[in-house]
């Protein structure tokens, strides 16, 4: 299935309340893609999703992405001294200690430095190319039905990691990437800080090899199972 159709399955199926995002994390040797046009100001990866959810595209070298820890994780830039130290995040008021904050930092999912040279970030109906992971962000009822998904051919269970900080850099872009494995994320300070995302909203990433299939699975369930399980409003 092309982009487009995969992203109007989705949308139809669980009937999103966005566009599903696509995210591509652009290697060093790596051609830039073109069509894509640089935000006006510094933005967080973040808050590229969540624009791209409602419409728009971007292309961000790293000159271009605001959040050093966000990043710093992508393979972007270095890890600023003070956030692997712990210090950062404990100035945050989020942890008791900066050992604790450095665990956080330590334990994340992250890429070698300088291996990353920008990310483009939009909605998947306009990508032309294959995408590393999508991004979808909704209620917790529309974005379980990718766990039945998940499992629908294979069985088993979903195991999720996530923590109080970098939902949609590491939990929902990289983990994904690393594990070809979906991850989910209830959100995280930085996000619920800095974009719009609504107190009742969470987030998943999927990789994009798996999302066919994934679809297949959703085009199967939708007929019967979801149905019967989905209350309406009214």
């Amino acid at each position: 299935m092309k982009n487009t159709e995969l992203s109007e399955k989705l949308i139809k199926i669980l009937e999103l309340r966005y566009e599903p995002v696509a995210v591509k994390l652009i290697k060093k040797g790596q051609k830039i893609p073109e069509g894509f046009t640089e935000p006006a100001n510094n933005i967080r990866h973040c808050q590229s999703i969540m624009r791209a959810r409602n419409g728009e595209s971007f292309i961000m070298p790293a000159e271009k992405h605001a959040c050093v820890v966000g990043a710093s994780s992508l393979g972007l830039v270095p890890t600023p001294p003070k956030v692997k130290s712990g210090e950062f995040h404990t100035n945050l008021a989020m942890f008791e200690c900066t050992d604790a904050a450095a665990n956080m930092i330590s334990q994340r999912s992250e890429l070698e430095e300088g291996s990353t040279v920008a990310t483009v970030v939009g909605p998947l109906k306009d990508f032309e190319f294959e995408p590393d992971v999508v991004v979808l962000v909704d209620v917790p009822e529309t974005l379980y039905w990718l766990i039945p998904a998940a499992t629908f051919f294979e069985g088993g269970r979903q195991a999720f990691s996530t923590a109080a900080f970098q939902a949609t850099c590491v939990d929902s872009t990289l983990i994904p990437l690393l594990t070809g494995k979906m991850n989910m994320s209830l959100g995280c300070f930085g996000c619920r800080r800095s974009t719009d995302i609504k107190n009742e909203e969470m987030i998943a990433g999927i990789p994009y090899v798996n999302l066919g299939k994934m679809v297949e699975a959703l085009e199967k369930i939708h007929g019967g199972p979801m149905q019967k399980a989905r209350k309406k409003e009214g």
